[in-house]
């Protein structure tokens, strides 16, 4: 039986990892927690959530939700485990993220095709291996891979993760339960701020003290996870167009619309935490507390983990992967998850699975599943490998990035639904194919 290495345990080398071991090959995935741990990790576990719970919307007109579908419909072991840990966000699919992280690690040790070793790996070993160390991959590895690929100039970007309360310090006084335009359940606390109190809490966020972070400059903040004192400073509007919008909720006090809205959602399934959406933050923790606490349904907020920013580091995947994540020079080396360019938790998970199936298909000499760019799997292959890209920046699964459809279609969310269906379609095709091939 083939043994292939998986080097790091995350959402990637998990889904990696599993459907390797599912199709028959024994696996050796080596996983440095918990004898080193990185800034950004808080548990020993495998696919440990560093930033948000959600794994964000779950509707078909989403490109994510489709994404999700489709990793779904391929026996995703991260999506199965998201599905059974999940807590209730809306049109979300949000999950408890210890409960996740404990289900991923016990279902990966119970397999008997797969060897947990804990240990740091420093060097790129000889495939066939799929390398997942992500974007806090350590010094010494990024320093072996840069050196693998003959580059020094690593691209990176900084993200930052958002603080967690307790449901039992929210004044509720201040705040209410509602999804967004009434979808879905009220599964979400909107804390309501007058104009007064907005203009005075982005003044203080704007001028609040940040931690200290070699070589942090606006430029590098990959955008989909901005800082919220960023964004304060991009204009005392940009927040109320921005994760502070009140467009769609209703203060049943009132009946209106308020000024701004923060909201929080539950974090675990208990539903005693709740996470400050889009708060991700790198300011001090005391400056955390000050200027959060302005916020008046958190006046008394108990923070059980205050925000925290990193440096991601990711390669220059068009001119070094093909839309595997194989190595353009050795099919036998790949590479998986965030550190390939691909942005989000369930667009790592989709990039392993496909990293895997193809690196199987390849040690079987058979033919590689071909995930054109009309599915969300294939698109994110095709936009990480994609040769004419000048300035390569990480990317979530969008619209844009598929194939568009032949046919005109009225109405965004009519023509969404349309390509969404249509890489369903072809992806039961594959999979009747691949049925048939055995």
């Amino acid at each position: 039986m083939t043994e292939v290495k998986v080097i790091g345990a995350g959402l990637a080398g998990s889904e990696a990892a599993w459907q390797l071991a599912q199709r028959g090959f024994r696996v050796r995935l080596f996983e440095m927690k918990p004898y080193k741990m990185t800034p950004a990790h808080h548990c020993a576990d495998f696919a440990e959530l560093v930033c948000s719970n959600s794994l964000r919307g779950d509707r078909l007109e989403n490109a994510v939700g489709l994404l999700k579908e489709e990793l779904r419909r391929l026996n995703s072991l991260i999506l199965a485990c998201a599905d059974a840990t999940r807590v209730e966000a809306g049109g979300c699919l949000a999950v408890d993220r210890y409960g996740f992280s404990a289900l991923v690690t016990e279902k990966i040790r119970s397999h008997p095709n797969i060897t947990v070793v804990s240990e740091e790996v420093t060097r790129v070993p000889e495939g066939p291996v799929i390398i997942t160390t992500g974007p806090l991959t350590s010094d010494a590895m990024s320093q072996a891979i840069a050196e693998y690929f003959g580059q020094t100039d690593y691209l990176h970007f900084f993200d930052a993760a958002a603080p967690l309360v307790t449901l039992d310090s929210i004044d509720m006084n201040h705040a209410w339960y509602a999804s967004r335009y009434d979808r879905g359940t009220a599964d979400y606390i909107n804390c309501a701020m007058s104009r007064e109190e907005y203009t005075a809490f982005v003044r203080e966020l704007s001028a609040a003290e940040e931690a200290p972070v070699h070589g942090f400059e606006d430029k590098n903040v990959f955008e989909g996870c901005m800082p919220v004192e960023v964004m304060a400073r991009r204009g005392e509007d940009t927040l109320r167009y921005g994760p502070l919008k009140p467009v769609g909720l209703r203060d049943p006090k009132t009946g209106k619309e308020p000024y701004a809205v923060v909201q929080l959602r539950r974090d675990n399934a208990a539903g005693n935490i709740y996470n400050i959406v889009g708060f991700q933050t790198h300011l001090k923790f005391p400056e955390q507390k000050r200027v959060f606490s302005m916020i008046p349904a958190l006046h008394d907020a108990e923070f059980v983990r205050y925000g925290v920013m990193h440096r991601n580091t990711f390669l220059n995947s068009p001119r070094l992967l093909d839309r595997t994540y194989a190595d353009r020079r050795d099919p036998m080396v790949a590479f998986a998850g965030q550190m390939t360019g691909v942005e989000g938790y369930v667009e790592s998970c989709a990039s392993g699975y496909l990293a895997a199936v193809s690196m199987a298909a390849r040690l079987r000499g058979e033919p590689i599943p071909d995930f054109t760019n009309q599915t969300a799997i294939g698109a994110l292959a095709y936009y990480i490998s994609d040769e004419t890209i000048v300035n390569f920046q990480p990317m979530n699964v969008n619209f844009g990035i598929l194939a568009p459809l032949e046919q005109r279609v009225k109405g965004k969310a009519n023509k969404n639904l349309a390509i969404a269906n249509r890489a369903l379609a072809q992806l039961q095709s594959m999979t009747e194919g691949s049925a048939e091939e055995r």
